[in-house]
Parts: C-alpha cells; structure tokens; sequence
C-alpha cells in the first residue's frame, strides 16, 4: 500500500494528524530526554502553563487569535491551489492600517473607529496580497517566491516608517504613540465582567471572537457558495476550470486578496487588542506559523481553529516550560514546533500506509461480526 493509500474522511481529517501530532512529541520528548529533563514532567508543565489557571488560558487563546488569522489565509490560498508564504507582510501592513486609524481618529467614538480599524486592516493586508497575486495570475511569477520577498520589503517599510514617521517624539524606541482608550479593543476580562463573571486580567481580547467569526465565514464562502466552488475546481483543475467557464487568473488575484484580508486583521488582536501602539515585528512570526496551522488543520477552519489552539498552547506553554526547566529553553520550543511542522506538512505521509492497513483490519472485522 503506497504513501497515496485511502483513508476514511474521518480518519483523514482527525486520525492522521493526530499520530502526526503524537510522533512529533515523542521525538520532542526524546530529545529532552538527551537534554537531562523528563519528558513527562516536561509535558506537565507545558499543559500546565498553557492551560492551568485562567491567566495561562487566556495567553494561549490570545496567542491562537493570530495563529487562527493566518492559518485561515494559508487555507483559502491553498483550496485555489496557491501556498500563500507571505502572511507575515500581509499582517505587517494590515496591522499599519489599523495602527494608522486608531492613531489618527482615536477621538471618536469606539463604534465608529472599530469598524474603520477592521476595514483598514483587511484592505491593508489585500493590498499587500495584490501585487503577488498579479505578478502570477498575469506573468507566471510564482507566488511563493513573490510572497517571500514582500514580507522583507514589509518589514523594511515598517523600520522605516517607525523610525522616521510615526514615532512618538522625545523617544529612541521604534513605535508610536499609545492609542487613545477609544481606539482600544475591549479585553475579554472586561466584556466577562459586565455579564458578571470574573476572569484574570490577560491579552485576550474581542479579536478573538472576530477570528471564530472569520473562520466561520471562510466555511461558509468555500463551501457553500459559487465562488468558493469555482476557487476550489480552479485549484485541484485549473484545466477543467477554463473548461467550465472559470477564469484562474481572476481566481487566483481573488484568493490572494481574501488570504491577505485575513492575515491583515492579525493587527486587530496585536495593536488595537494588546500592545495599544505599533511596534516593529509585532506579527512575531505568526505568518509563518500560520503555514503550519493550515497544514495541520487540512485546511479546515475547524482544523484551523485546533491547530491554532495547539501553537497557542505551545507559545504559552513554552514560556513556563523555560522558566522551570532552564535546560528546555525556548530554544526548544521552536524545535517542538519545527516537529510537528515537518510531520505535519513534509511527512505528512508517513503513517498513512499503515493506519489504512489497520483502519482496514478493523473495518473488516467489524462487517464480520
């Protein structure tokens, strides 16, 4: 049975990203075994920082916001065949659109500026998505490499501009001024409070039900709609699509501007929901994890959304792994990531021959008897 052998939607879709998921945190665990920690009290106190009081909990949703964000644009891009790299870019100038707007009309009211703030950053991080999708629809420029290359020249853009523009007077540090509190996004503690239930002070803001929200309309606009049927043929048949009447340079200029509006509204959550300024590198690599949350997801929102929760988790996790075990910094956590990545993405297969043989077995056995 070759690594193309066919597994059940149930066990395509679950089970085999679950063993994934297992064979990198046993290869995880091995590791820090050879580093002189347990790898069972290693995993302790990463579930334990990640999920073990209200405060840990609110970091790692607050953390899966923007894994869910750029996960769910890897996925749209994926499902019309392209491999969106440039998350990270798109996030970076969608997040100047809402700093911008939160900077320059903080004086009025907080519903008016938040939906101008959403607008900003989604047609920031489109716009960013344009240029490369043009280049491939029109050109032939590969998408991938294109996308790798914004994503520098949004981060120089950025150095530029909070160096030289937009940062406040009288300081040496690359970010602006603080937004006004009209232009803040409320924090999940405080919307808890109003309906009278209490909640540790943490990051977590409104952002994050706006990614379940998100992933929610990426569900409804793939498969439940015209347009996203005519992305999904173009992508699996850009033959088959010119045959039924589908342009793939449109479909593709359109899926790149619908990935870069999600990764754009990262700056939601980061700018407006946290930091409340824009700072330099404030995506903090959530583009390129969100790579590997689409992966891990099958593209999937729901796949997204626990695949987002799994990275938050390690994020949060992590950091207290580090602090109790020195030995496991966060060095570590990164090679943990890196792991699931490559058994996710590049070995994704690995076990699929085998877990066809026994899903088969059993499903055999259970029409026996």
């Amino acid at each position: 049975m070759s690594a193309t052998a066919k597994l059940p939607r149930w066990a395509e879709l679950g089970l085999l990203p679950l063993v994934n998921l297992l064979a990198a945190l046993v290869l995880s665990g091995v590791i820090v075994k050879i580093l002189g920690e347990s790898p069972w009290a290693a995993l302790k106190l990463m579930s334990a920082g990640a999920f073990g009081s209200q405060e840990a909990v609110g970091y790692t949703l607050y953390y899966t916001t923007n894994f869910i964000f750029t996960g769910l644009a890897v996925a749209v891009a994926y499902h019309a065949g392209l491999f969106n790299i440039g998350a990270e870019g798109q996030a970076y100038i969608g997040g100047l659109g809402t700093g911008l707007v939160c900077l320059w009309l903080g004086a009025w009211p907080f519903w008016a500026v938040f939906p101008l703030a959403v607008l900003a950053g989604a047609l920031g991080g489109a716009a960013w998505a344009f240029i490369p999708a043009w280049l491939q629809a029109r050109r032939g420029s590969h998408i991938v490499i294109t996308t790798i290359m914004f994503n520098f020249l949004a981060s120089a853009l950025m150095t530029y501009l909070l160096v030289n523009v937009l940062i406040r007077p009288g300081q040496q540090s690359p970010e602006s001024r603080e937004f006004s509190a009209h232009a803040v996004m409320p924090a999940a503690h405080e919307l808890l409070a109003k309906v009278g239930v209490t909640f540790t002070a943490t990051p977590l803001n409104l952002a994050f039900l706006l990614a379940l929200l998100a992933a929610a309309f990426v569900s409804v606009f793939i498969w439940r709609t015209r347009w996203g049927y005519a992305l999904r043929v173009a992508g699996q048949s850009p033959d088959a699509a010119v045959y039924a009447g589908i342009l793939p340079p449109r479909i593709i200029i359109g899926a790149m501007l619908l990935s870069g509006a999600l990764a754009g509204c990262l700056g939601l959550n980061e700018l407006m929901g946290s930091q409340h300024r824009i700072l330099i590198d404030f995506p903090g690599g959530a583009g390129f994890v969100g790579i590997a949350v689409a992966l891990m997801g099958r593209n999937r929102p729901l796949g997204v959304i626990l695949a987002a929760v799994l990275f938050g988790a390690l994020a949060q996790g992590g950091s207290q792994l580090s602090f109790d075990m020195p030995k496991v910094n966060r060095d570590m956590v990164v090679v943990i990531q890196g792991l699931v990545i490559l058994f996710c993405g590049a070995l994704e297969n690995v076990f699929r021959a085998p877990l066809a043989r026994v899903v088969a077995m059993f499903g055999n056995r259970g029409g026996e008897e």
